[in-house]
């Protein structure tokens, strides 16, 4: 009985504190539509969603990371190394395919023969869209 009379009690004052002038709220204006991906949303890019599914199918993420340094490098450094060029993306796919040493040390990284051109292609776009803005 007592908590009943006591929820009554500051249900009352709630209700009893909140008059005052009240001013109508001005209706916001409606922000068109839009089907432009905001840049920082990634992840609807139909490059960002291939490449990365391609990666996690494959063993890349045993030596690079977006941002963590493991074996090989990040792949932010990689996109902030190179210019987002056809030329550039078509050299990197072929250093995936091939393997390479000495870009970024003495580390060898392993060739993947494995994967067509087209996917390669595809990890380097995902790749480049992680250059930092």
């Amino acid at each position: 009985m007592k908590k009943l009379l006591l929820s009554l009690m500051i249900a009352s004052l709630i209700a009893s504190c909140g008059g005052g002038d009240k001013k109508e709220a001005e209706p916001k204006p409606a922000e068109p539509a839009t089907t432009e991906t905001p840049k920082d949303d990634l992840s609807k890019n139909p490059d960002y969603e291939k490449g990365l599914a391609l990666l996690a199918q494959s063993d890349c993420f045993t030596c690079h990371k977006v941002d963590e340094k493991i074996t090989g490098p990040t792949y932010r450094d990689v996109a902030n190394k190179y210019e987002n060029t056809e030329e550039n993306i078509k050299m990197l796919a072929g250093k995936i395919i091939k393997g390479g040493k000495g870009n970024w040390g003495d580390v060898m990284m392993t060739p993947h023969s494995s994967v067509s051109e087209e996917d390669a292609i595809a990890m380097v776009k995902y790749i480049m869209l992680l250059k930092n803005k």
